[in-house]
């Protein structure tokens, strides 16, 4: 029974820490990996509120450290993913039916323990098991999943004080419905905070989830749920499995209850998602949501009036911060031959003075990539660009895995603007530069908006503002997140909503009221107070006195 309107005022993004030396928060940091490193964890899946243990048992090591175990997690199969979707099932009406200040309350707590108990704990599990420096975790797992959870509670309650106008005589409402169903949210190795977002978001709309984490993500993701059900998350509203994806495909599209897919992966992946779920359209109670992010192949547009200190600046962290390994890095980049000489000297200066090796040592900017599957194929494009006379590498090219999967931040230079790390996403520290002559901006456009299959983000780097402009119009479909001067990473929740189109999503923008209408479905009702008692109307009057 509510007694009230509650209101939940827009918050404020969680302030970043730095880790300078000598700040209490590098100490905090520092002794919280020392702990992580000298603790095995055994992680079983969630089901029910229950843990899960199986016979398959994985071990996971850090990417940068391989000959080291920080855990081991159990991998499920049919009958767990079964067991998830029939406690989801079990939970929802009592979920659903929660007032939503209860609800909103798990979820502000969960963002106010990441925020303060769990902070540095939270954050060493993301450095160890993705590989991520001390920053790039802080934004991630502790920030960006904190404005999330708090932002979202704002966006919704701002969602249900949304209702129709009502005439004389009669009231109107919206009801914002949970899904009939169950929701699938299937998350990637690479932000912590989408992993944390994905089945979050549609839980807080009254849904309950099924939640099937990246195996590169698993150590990270235990913390998510350990918080979630300390500050608590009944049993059953969102399920955490560790199977194989073929596995959980077949059961999941397969069931009648399946209402919705929250995604982030690969446009391949996705796209056999979209066609399975369409090939199975008469099972389902409903036509399921289907939401995702996916690839992409950012562009860094440099006009001839570009700063070359901020083109250089906006390359090297947009490229290379977290070894590449984020959807939205700097993969590609359009140099005016007026200043790309320049560009790109103070760029490998910039380059040449990272350091690269473990998570522990606060001085390595790069780290390690998530895995040996992902280092071979970005070994393979740097191999393939070596033995290719139509491109120089003009940076790195080196890798080695024998101790971790280390990869130089390479820069290839090609004279082919349709060359295959300009057009295909290689997800790894991978920059493909192009040179064209500056006099011709305009024709460049059109070649970078047709260059690559995917729209995520982008960026125009100019000091003319008919340049800007002009940019900002003709690549208006070509990214989701545009940046003007800057680089094309780094979305902050609620100032920056991200998602694209093309190949890279259906652009439901997580961190926005957009994506929560996804996960709601609106029932209209209309209550008469004074209701007729004759079907006739004035008009059927006769004219007759």
């Amino acid at each position: 029974m509510n007694l009230g309107y509650f209101n939940y005022p827009q918050p404020a993004n969680e302030p970043v820490q730095h880790y300078a030396p000598g700040s209490p928060e590098r100490a905090a940091l520092k002794k919280a990996l020392s702990d992580a490193r000298q603790t095995t964890l055994d992680i079983p899946m969630v089901i029910g509120g229950e843990f899960v243990k199986t016979a398959k048992k994985v071990s996971i090591h850090p990417p940068h450290e391989i000959g080291h175990t920080l855990g081991h997690y159990y991998e499920g199969g049919e009958q767990e993913i079964n067991a998830a979707i029939d406690a989801a099932l079990q939970a929802k009406e009592s979920w659903e039916n929660m007032s939503w200040e209860d609800r909103a309350g798990i979820f502000l707590k969960t963002a106010d323990l990441i925020a303060t108990k769990y902070r540095y704990q939270f954050n060493a599990a993301t450095m160890l098991g993705q590989s991520k420096n001390a920053y790039q975790a802080e934004i991630d797992s502790a920030c960006e999943l904190i404005d999330f959870l708090r932002y979202n509670v704002h966006f919704l309650s701002e969602i249900y004080r949304q209702q129709p106008v009502s005439s004389p005589g009669v009231h109107n409402r919206t009801e914002w419905r949970a899904l009939e169903g169950f929701v699938l949210a299937l998350t990637p190795f690479n932000f912590t905070a989408i992993a944390g977002n994905l089945p979050t978001s549609a839980a807080m709309c009254g849904n309950t989830v099924v939640w099937k984490v990246s195996n590169t993500q698993v150590y990270s993701a235990s913390w998510i749920m350990k918080i979630l059900m300390e500050a608590g998350l009944p049993a059953g509203v969102i399920n955490l499995v560790f199977v194989p994806g073929s596995t959980l495909g077949k059961v999941v599209f397969s069931h009648p209850d399946f209402a919705g897919i929250h995604f982030t992966g690969s446009s391949g992946v996705f796209n056999e998602i979209w066609k399975t779920i369409g090939a199975n359209m008469q099972v389902y109670k409903t036509y399921p949501r289907i939401v995702g992010e996916t690839g992409g192949k950012d562009f860094v547009m440099v006009h001839k009036s570009a700063d070359v200190a901020v083109t250089a600046t906006a390359l090297a962290r947009g490229a290379f911060e977290f070894q590449g390994q984020k959807c939205s890095a700097a993969s590609r980049a359009y140099l005016p031959s007026n200043i790309a000489e320049d560009i790109k000297a103070k760029l490998l200066e910039m380059v040449q003075s990272f350091k690269m090796g473990g998570v522990e040592d606060f001085g390595n900017f790069i780290n390690a990539v998530i895995d040996e599957k992902s280092f071979d194929k970005i070994a393979a494009y740097i191999d393939s660009a070596s033995n290719d006379e139509k491109v120089k590498i003009i940076a790195g090219g080196k890798y080695d895995k024998s101790k971790g999967y280390f990869i130089e931040p390479t820069i290839i230079e090609t004279s082919d603007p349709e060359y295959v790390t300009m057009c295909e996403e290689i997800f790894g520290p991978v920059l493909t530069i192009y040179v064209y002559d500056a006099d011709k901006f305009e024709e460049t456009l059109k070649l970078v908006n047709g260059t690559s299959p995917y729209a995520l983000t982008g960026s125009i780097i100019a000091r003319d503002r008919d340049a800007i402009a002009l940019a900002t119009s003709k690549l208006r479909h070509a990214a989701g997140n545009f940046y003007i001067n800057d680089k094309p990473t780094g979305a902050v929740v609620g100032q920056q909503p991200f998602g694209g189109a093309r190949a890279s999503g259906t652009n439901d923008k997580a961190g926005s009221m957009i994506n929560l209408y996804r996960w709601l479905s609106a029932r209209t009702i209309k209550e008469t107070f004074d209701p007729p008692v004759d079907y006739g109307y004035p008009f059927l009057a006769s004219d007759e006195a």
